[in-house]
């Protein structure tokens, strides 16, 4: 029968999953502030590869899950165990570039090593929204042109492996999530004059980049984003139906309808 572990970053996320299946394993990362639920807890460290594998194959797992928000560790070689050094060179390598490239090859040595790799949302029912609108006002037409300027600097980017969210007001780009992320381009967009928006407005758009393995890293929001929207004064925000994750639904519906945002979900 398969087992799951849920490789847990920070957030709610890893909790919810745990919550909804109380005979996976929750492996916590060594230096992540996550609360243990009440799952069966391994300990697990990005430098020492070879003993995770083998504490998952003794707590007879078959199935992982990555959750939650995982930052780019600080590895030392000198921790590294002998998997670790036959992963590294490849790791090293793709960590000169985009998320993506280092995503795929940590699914990959997963995958070598016979465990199926799951995504949050195949876990629980409603982490994604089906197309249609969630919250708020219905857009206006402005908006709607406005997300598909977003989209398309979204699509021109997505070869250069950056960001999974761009701001659009009045068909000025006013910002594009990087590295540092969704929030952070939001207080940008927020600190932005009023001379350069023209009193636009402008529409977030939320979705994966082209060709991403949904599997692992699918783009969120949550109510701190609509938070933060709203603090940046946009209209509201368009996200990719069965491709953004809804973290805490009920909430982030609230707080959207109370700051009167909409929130739309369309057809990728």
């Amino acid at each position: 029968m398969p087992r799951l572990a849920i490789l847990a970053g920070q957030g709610a996320l890893p909790l919810k999953i745990a919550a909804a299946h109380r005979q996976a394993v929750f492996a916590h990362f060594e230096g992540m502030e996550v609360p243990p639920p009440g799952n069966e807890v391994v300990q697990v460290s990005y430098e020492r590869f070879g003993e995770m594998f083998d504490s998952l194959r003794q707590a007879g797992v078959t199935e992982v899950v990555f959750a939650g928000s995982l930052t780019r560790p600080t590895l030392n070689p000198t921790n590294f165990d002998p998997k670790m050094m036959q992963l590294a060179p490849c790791f090293m390598q793709v960590m000169k570039g985009g998320d993506d490239g280092l995503l795929r090859a940590v699914i990959s040595a997963f995958e070598q090593e016979g465990l199926v790799v799951r995504g949050a949302h195949e876990l629980v029912a409603g982490l994604t929204a089906e197309p249609g609108l969630l919250a708020g006002p219905q857009p206006a037409d402005a908006d709607h042109v406005d997300a598909a300027r977003a989209r398309s600097i979204l699509t021109a980017l997505g070869p250069l492996d950056v960001g999974q969210g761009a701001v659009v007001a009045d068909g000025q780009a006013l910002g594009v999530e990087t590295a540092q992320g969704t929030d952070a381009m939001l207080r940008f967009v927020a600190e932005t004059s009023d001379r350069l928006r023209q009193r636009a407005r402008g529409v977030l758009v939320k979705a994966p980049k082209p060709g991403q393995d949904l599997r692992i890293d699918m783009p969120a929001i949550g109510p701190a984003t609509i938070t933060a929207a709203a603090a940046a004064g946009l209209a509201g925000i368009v996200i990719n139906a069965g491709e953004v994750l809804l973290i805490d639904r009920d909430t982030t519906l609230r707080t959207a309808e109370k700051a009167g945002l909409f929130l739309l979900a369309q057809a990728p």
